[in-house]
């Protein structure tokens, strides 16, 4: 039997995060205006030009696939966006690519693709990204359009009975409701996210690995370099930050607990990863971030979905070899406070606890859902290199109950 090979991760870049437009474009946010296809082909050519500033060995014919992360595949988005935006970008012709769709899991899920695929011996180079222009599509709307749109939609009756068609807000209220959370509980753990990310903001721990991107519609010229998600208030006046999210009103119950301030953020988003196997790194000689240990996902129940990342978690530090204990960083995605929370009760750590998510997490910056599993594991790696730190673990929900998990270790 062969030998699996080392897979590592070369670099990881992001664009600047825009708030969301769709309550109307003009109201809308730095993002809004701009093209599915042209955000993500920038990102990946920012990506290899970085790659290309490190190593004059590198070569780009080395690329066997483009991996990417998109849950609304319409519109821009549709046509198999991996290989449209692979060629804007410039990225060799003879580089397959493929798009995958696992909800908020799908940008993980293109890495751990690619990385697979490349364990095996299927290729040297990978580029693994994701996009979402939540401004133009919102979740649901690869079926809504086709409704619209008057095709023959054949919903099955039996869907309401798989309770996959249940808010994941309504998920997360019944979470908290059924963990004891309180909203002071899920506000004070909001807002620590939110002063996180405006600390590394000012740190400058963000645009070391932010690509400005520049963009035209209807004669005007866009450039869009810093996020514009952040509430400096977080980190100004802590306490004044959470009497201002106590005001704000649940959504999903009337005497709910889940709002706006303790969830993650509707955005416009696009990150890339550059993966290669440890061999064809040393003959480029190209020094990487960190190397893949593991990787797994698991399904959980559909109501209350938004758990399933704990057995998935459960099974990636098994199969590294590892434990909790040994993570230096640990990123939940931050879809809702209310499963972050259990996510640490049930793995052993705090909700607080300095290592997760360091530089913030989807309350913060946003859940761009095709791109948070690749934003947030550049985030990740980035962080393990500046602090010194040695493994990582990074979890995502998905909409229906699946989780995914991926641990890595610094090179």
């Amino acid at each position: 039997m062969a030998t699996l090979k080392e897979v590592v991760v070369v670099d990881a870049i992001r664009s600047p995060i825009g708030k969301s437009g769709r309550k109307g474009m003009e109201k809308g946010g730095q993002l809004c205006q701009a093209s599915g296809q042209e955000l993500l082909a920038a990102m990946m050519r920012g990506l290899l030009d970085r790659v290309h500033e490190k190593s004059s060995k590198f070569e780009e014919a080395v690329i066997e696939d483009v991996v990417i992360g998109c849950l609304s595949q319409i519109g821009e988005q549709g046509g198999n966006i991996a290989r449209v935006a692979s060629l804007m970008a410039g990225i060799p012709i003879t580089a397959a690519a493929y798009t995958v769709n696992q909800y908020c899991n799908a940008g993980l899920r293109a890495i751990n693709s690619a990385a697979h695929q490349m364990m095996i011996g299927d290729g040297d180079a990978c580029v693994c990204a994701g996009v979402e222009i939540m401004s133009h599509y919102g979740m649901g709307s690869d079926i809504q359009v086709a409704v619209e749109a008057q095709y023959p939609v054949r919903l099955s009756p039996k869907l309401m009975d798989t309770g996959i068609a249940v808010p994941q807000g309504l998920c997360a209220e019944m979470i908290s409701e059924e963990n004891g959370h309180t909203r002071e509980l899920l506000d004070r753990a909001g807002a620590i996210s939110m002063k996180r990310a405006v600390e590394a903001q000012r740190k400058g721990w963000y645009a070391d690995h932010i690509i400005p991107f520049e963009f035209s519609w209807e004669e005007k010229n866009y450039r869009v370099d810093t996020d514009e998600t952040l509430r400096p208030k977080a980190a100004d006046d802590f306490d004044g930050f959470l009497a201002d999210l106590a005001k704000l009103k649940a959504p999903f119950k009337p005497d709910g607990m889940v709002t706006a301030g303790n969830s993650s953020q509707i955005v416009d988003g696009a990150a890339a990863v550059l993966l290669m196997t440890a061999d064809k790194a040393e003959e480029m000689q190209l020094e990487p971030l960190a190397r893949i240990l593991s990787t797994a996902s698991a399904g959980g129940k559909p109501v209350p979905m938004l758990l399933a990342p704990i057995p998935a978690s459960q099974k990636a530090l098994k199969r590294a070899g590892k434990t909790i204990d040994d993570m230096d960083v640990i990123e939940p995605n931050e879809a809702f406070m209310s499963p972050l929370i259990e996510f640490g009760k049930e793995l052993g750590y705090e909700y607080d606890d300095p290592r997760v998510n360091p530089t913030g997490g989807a309350v913060a910056l946003g859940h761009p859902i095709g791109a948070s599993g690749v934003l947030y594991f550049g985030e990740m790696v980035h962080h393990l290199k500046r602090t010194n730190g040695r493994c990582g673990l990074q979890m995502l929900c998905g909409g229906g109950g699946i989780g995914i998990a991926t641990v890595v270790e610094r090179v």
